[in-house]
This record gives C-alpha cells, structure tokens and sequence, in this order.
C-alpha cells in the first residue's frame, strides 16, 4: 500500500514525509541508505543554493532553496530519531530554549541593548553555556573553542579573528594591517624564492589570513566579496572568449598581449 502525508500542519507534513522517506517499508531506497555523513555533503551544497539565491535576489527560488535546507534539517533529525538520540521536535525545542536565555533583553528583565553590547553579551551567555556542558567545571574555555572545523577557509578565518577581537585581541586600525599583509607578502616572496613548497602553502596562508582581516576591519564580508571578483572574472573572461571568436581566433593561438586588450576592452565595456 502506498505511503500517504496526511498532516494536518506543514510541520507535521514534513515530519511525516521523512519518516515515509526512509521507512523501510515502501520507503525510498535511496534516502533509507543514507547517514549523517553521506547526507553532510548535500546539507553544506544547499545552505550554498540559499546564499545564491539571496544574492541573485531571486525570492521565489529562496523559497525552493529554504525548503531544500529544510529537508536537510528534517532529515538528520529523523536518522537520529531512528538511533534514539533526538527528533526534530526536540530540535525545534532546543533551538528555542538556547534563543530565550540569549536574549534576556527580550525574554527577561535585562536592559535594554546596543547591537554592539548584545554581542559582548552573546559571548558571555554562550561562554557560560560551554562551561554547563563542561559539568560546571572551571576548565579554562577558548573563545575560539566552537568555531567549526567544517567551516570554508576563509570563512573560519574571519569568524576567528571576530571572535579573538571580542576580547581584544586586535589591531587599532588598518594601518597595522595593511602593514602585515605587506610583510607577508614579501614573506611570500622570499619562500617562493626558496623552492621549498611547504614554506610557500605556510606564507601563502599567512597572507590570505592577513587579507581577510583587512576585510574584516573594513566592515566588508570577504567571502562576498571574492565571490563578486569570482562573478566579475567570469563575465570579463567570457567577454575575451567572445572576442576571440569574432575574431576568428582560439585563445591558446592569442598572444598574452591580444588577450590583455580583450580584456580591458571587456572592462571598459562594464564602465560605460
């Protein structure tokens, strides 16, 4: 016979579709041969899907990308319901429990806050929350302590230095950091002089942690913005792909210079 959804909410419609998804009995085979870490790649893919959409200004694909992530927060939900670890209910429930004692200024009768307060204050609640995990020992906690491993590079990169900056840990102003991105730079330099590849990936990496910061002190998201530089390199890169085919021409049969004019002519092209 075959599975229904007959949820009187969406809520519980989509509870019900997950558990019909994977119920081994007239389930889909495919969703019932999953687990946390073969699902993990397609969770990290549609949270991508989502920051697209947003970007692109697209409302009515959000929409389709939200319900997409959804699903991966549904489905992680009820394989761990299966192993009698937590459901989804208990999801939604802690979620809101951890929101209220977060927000006291909101829920409770601390004062009123600043955006800027209410992160300093976040970082104390959340601190606290470490050390109940911890039995209520007094084991001395990183401020760095959970920010995810699985983060993308220069994501986890920016998160780090926000979280060392909090508490002081930080440069006054940019000088000091366009200042350090300047030594790392010639700190590349001098290892890609040396040929030893380990230092070079070392000093590489000091450099774009440097980069980043700068980004951070400007106030400027640097995963935005090299995903606009991405997008920007893209359509000038094509314009030159067009130009060479008016042209007549292949790329690889171009001289760098050739192609250097396509370029700025394709820059040109966007400023006017």
């Amino acid at each position: 016979m075959a599975l229904t959804i007959d949820g009187k909410t969406p809520y519980e419609r989509v509870k019900q579709l997950m558990a019909a998804l994977r119920n081994p009995d007239g389930g889909c085979p495919w969703d019932q041969e999953q687990d946390f870490a073969s699902i993990t790649p397609y969770t990290i893919e549609e949270a991508y899907e989502v920051v697209d959409a947003i970007n692109r200004g697209d409302m009515g694909e959000l929409q389709n990308e939200l319900g997409d992530l959804l699903l991966q927060v549904v489905f992680h939900s009820q394989m761990a319901s299966e192993l009698g670890h937590f459901d989804l209910d208990d999801v939604a429930d802690g979620l809101v429990d951890k929101m209220v004692s977060r927000h006291p200024h909101v829920f409770g009768d601390a004062s009123e806050r600043t955006s800027e307060s209410q992160t300093l204050a976040w970082e104390e609640i959340k601190a606290r929350e470490r050390k109940a995990k911890g039995g209520g020992k007094d084991t001395p906690q990183s401020v760095l302590s959970d920010v995810a491993l699985a983060l993308p590079a220069l994501m986890r990169a920016e998160k780090l230095q926000k979280r060392a900056a909090r508490v002081g840990f930080d440069w006054p102003n940019t000088d000091g950091v366009l200042d350090k991105i300047i030594e790392e730079a010639h700190e590349v330099r001098d290892a890609s002089a040396s040929g030893d590849q380990d230092a070079i990936e070392d000093e590489m990496g000091d450099l774009l942690f440097a980069v980043t910061n700068l980004a951070r002190k400007l106030g400027v998201d640097p995963e935005v913005a090299l995903r606009r530089t991405n997008d920007k390199f893209t359509r000038r890169f094509m314009s030159v792909e067009a130009g060479a085919r008016a042209s007549g021409r292949a790329l690889p049969d171009m001289s760098l210079d050739d192609m250097e004019a396509l370029w700025v002519a394709a820059k040109t092209a966007e400023k006017t």
